[in-house]
């Protein structure tokens, strides 16, 4: 590590804590040849898939573009942020843990409306509604009746 003082490479490691939940190391250095002291934060980078679109094209994931779609889809629905973040923490577990380097982007798809059938009925029909291009009234009160199915057959289990 650099010194961001002298530009010196040779830094000593004084005291390591865990910080945000274990997700990372804050590490305080000390420069061997200034003296000066500084903070250092060390995370693990861990790679998404790439996303393989309907028509071949390859992009990124990108974590913004998933938060601004359950965002929308949530708009003026009672569920916080707490929930909405631990949603995109979980979407991208599952996508880390296929160990794929790419991913079809529709698996992405059907990953946030599992978890927005989980959160908000009512998010999930908006969502499903857009990604699933209903073209008619009949989509939509299919897929509420599929929901209403599924709804009981757990209150059922």
């Amino acid at each position: 590590m650099h010194c961001p003082f002298c530009g010196a490479n040779d830094t000593k490691v004084i005291d390591s804590r865990l910080v945000t939940d274990g997700d990372q190391v804050r590490r305080r250095r000390e420069c061997l040849a200034c003296q000066e002291r500084f903070t250092t934060f060390e995370t693990a980078e861990l790679v998404m898939p790439r996303l393989v679109k309907q028509d071949g094209r390859r992009q990124p994931f990108d974590e913004d573009k998933l938060r601004a779609g359950l965002l929308r889809a949530l708009e003026k629905r009672p569920v916080s942020v707490e929930q909405i973040e631990a949603a995109i923490s979980h979407i991208k577990h599952r996508l880390r843990a296929t160990g794929e380097r790419e991913i079809k982007a529709m698996v992405v798809g059907e990953m946030v409306m599992s978890e927005l059938k989980q959160l908000d009925e009512v998010a999930y029909i908006r969502f499903a509604s857009v990604y699933r291009r209903f073209q008619d009234l009949n989509q939509f009160r299919e897929e509420i009746e599929r929901l209403s199915r599924s709804g009981q057959d757990e209150s059922d289990a």
